[in-house]
């Protein structure tokens, strides 16, 4: 039972990384590379930078996907180091809308997508094509958070695993560090996010510890970034580096304003996913305005610590 009860979680998992592969795939193409250029010319201050990086992480639906872009024009040279750090700020906040959309029940909608998505994937022409990928994706993604929120009390009924989850509602630290490694393994903020609403809606985990799960799951999506930069030039592995540090320090920042999060996110609504998405997307906003003005200070920091500016 405990097998079948584990399979069965690792497998919603699966579809829902499936269903963000899919919906990813289609909005990438749907641009081609309109995006790249965009990056490219409207980065030049840091304001700019995170207004960038914010929507086109939200039309991509994926931080990694844009942090690995920015590593790969660093890296050509395209693109400056401290450029890329208002893109970083940005991406923080961008992927907040993924976490905002799917904290909604919209299970009404499953068939309906699936079923358009299916007709469009069989057409020929590229943008119905695209539009397929997306409203699929979509209703995969669906399926697994349904998944996720209806195994989620038979799993913590287990001795074990009801244990580790008290560990996590009386240690912040522990919550951050389970978003952490579980980010870093499965690559997705997102989908840590979808695993912990789908705990705390059946009352299984309290909004803090869904908190302190989604701020280690901004340190864990780092390690993508991390793997893009290895073998490449000094000015991109600085990427790297500082979107980890950005994540650590506002980690730092907000834990011991885990309840007070809390409470506003509390204040905005009694929906538990929402209040987790909500909690999230104030994190990210807050986390990034907060260094946006010292963006020049942040990166001699980063310098300092990883790199030679002479070899910039």
């Amino acid at each position: 039972m405990v097998q079948e009860l584990f399979s069965l979680f690792a497998v919603f998992i699966a579809m829902f990384l499936f269903g963000m592969t899919v919906m990813r795939t289609g909005l990438q193409n749907l641009s081609q590379d309109k995006l790249k250029n965009i990056l490219l010319s409207l980065t030049n201050t840091p304001l700019k930078g995170l207004l960038v990086g914010t929507v086109v992480t939200a039309i991509l639906q994926s931080s990694s996907a844009v942090m690995v872009m920015t590593v790969g024009l660093v890296a050509a040279g395209y693109m400056t180091f401290k450029q890329s750090i208002g893109i970083i700020l940005g991406t923080n906040i961008g992927t907040s809308v993924t976490a905002e959309i799917i904290a909604f029940d919209l299970t009404y909608t499953i068939i309906p997508l699936l079923i358009i998505g299916v007709i469009l994937l069989n057409t020929n022409h590229q943008i119905s094509y695209c539009l397929g990928c997306i409203s699929f994706g979509l209703g995969t993604i669906f399926i697994a958070m349904q998944g996720l929120e209806k195994l989620a009390y038979p799993l913590a009924s287990i001795p074990f695993a009801h244990s580790f989850f008290e560990l996590t509602n009386d240690s912040q630290l522990l919550g951050i560090g389970v978003g952490t490694i579980l980010s870093a393994i499965i690559q997705s903020s997102t989908a840590t996010t979808a695993i912990a609403m789908g705990f705390m809606s059946q009352h299984i985990l309290t909004l803090p510890a869904g908190i302190a799960i989604i701020l280690g799951a901004n340190i864990g999506t780092c390690f993508t970034a991390f793997l893009a930069s290895i073998g490449a030039n000094p000015s991109a592995k600085l990427v790297a580096f500082a979107h980890i540090w950005l994540n650590i320090l506002g980690v730092l920042l907000f834990l011991p304003l885990i309840e007070w999060l809390s409470y506003i996110s509390t204040m905005l609504t009694s929906i538990p996913n929402l209040q987790l998405a909500h909690a999230g997307t104030i994190f990210n906003i807050i986390s990034s305005l907060v260094v946006l003005p010292v963006v020049g200070l942040f990166s001699r920091f980063v310098i300092k610590l990883h790199g030679n500016p002479r070899t910039l």
